[in-house]
């Protein structure tokens, strides 16, 4: 059933792991999508395989932001569906910590996240939904974490507050809080093979199911945050971590 026929979907970072999920599921249920990420040969690859449009936009950029929301504008005319995705991993012990990885974590998953919200507001049509992606480690305190937690943690905060800003206008405002999830990013950090065994069995042994995430876990729920069923759902964070953040 296209329970999201009509709609039109931004996902941000769409081009890989949960947010290639997303737009593959959003546009299962029948919306129409556009999918953002910083290179273009990764992201025409992700949108042609999805049968999406794909827009080059870093969220790190507040101007390349402000031209993804002029774009979409001139294009599609309104936004239903904002998915707010894209980040990256960084940390460090706060002793000892590297200004450039914490603005770079800051400016992309908070910094950009915010100002992708705030460019994209105006656009937004009323009783629209925006999803923001978190993380369980923001209500967690994780030795070397604080750059990313932190980060997380101040998304939830704006999440909130915008899904009171937009209540006005019938727009719900929620965040996903994935724990530890098969994707590529932890590869892209820079782990080897070992590493990532290690860091993988860590991560099992500290999860009640006792298995990893999957993508599509992710996907799925943020397109039901955008259906009807959900229209009664905001300023929610949602927790998919497999029981980790109870322990």
């Amino acid at each position: 059933m296209k329970q999201l026929k009509g709609k039109v979907a931004v996902v941000t970072g769409g081009n890989s792991g949960i947010g290639y999920a997303a737009a593959r599921e959003l546009k299962e249920q029948g919306a129409e999508v556009i999918i953002t990420g910083r290179r273009k040969e990764p992201l025409d690859h992700a949108a042609n395989a999805l049968g999406v449009t794909g827009i080059v936009a870093d969220q790190g950029n507040v101007s390349a932001i402000e031209g993804l929301a002029a774009t979409v504008k001139e294009k599609f005319g309104k936004v239903d569906i904002l998915f707010i995705n894209a980040g990256v991993v960084g940390g460090a012990a706060i002793e000892g910590a590297d200004e450039k990885v914490f603005d770079n974590v800051m400016n992309i998953n908070f910094k950009g996240a915010y100002f992708t919200l705030s460019k994209f507001i105006p656009q937004l049509s009323d009783g629209a939904s925006v999803v923001f992606l978190s993380s369980n480690t923001a209500s967690m305190n994780g030795i070397n974490s604080s750059i990313y937690s932190s980060g997380k943690a101040a998304l939830n905060s704006v999440m909130r507050i915008a899904a009171l800003e937009l209540a006005p206008r019938k727009i719900r405002v929620n965040a996903v809080s994935p724990g530890p999830t098969v994707t590529e990013i932890l590869n892209k950090a820079g782990y080897d093979d070992e590493q990532l065994k290690s860091l993988h069995s860590w991560m099992l042994d500290r999860i009640p199911l006792k298995r990893m995430g999957q993508p599509e876990d992710v996907g799925k729920m943020v397109a039901y945050l955008c259906r009807s069923e959900a229209n009664f759902i905001t300023g929610a964070e949602i927790l998919m971590d497999g029981g980790m953040s109870l322990l």
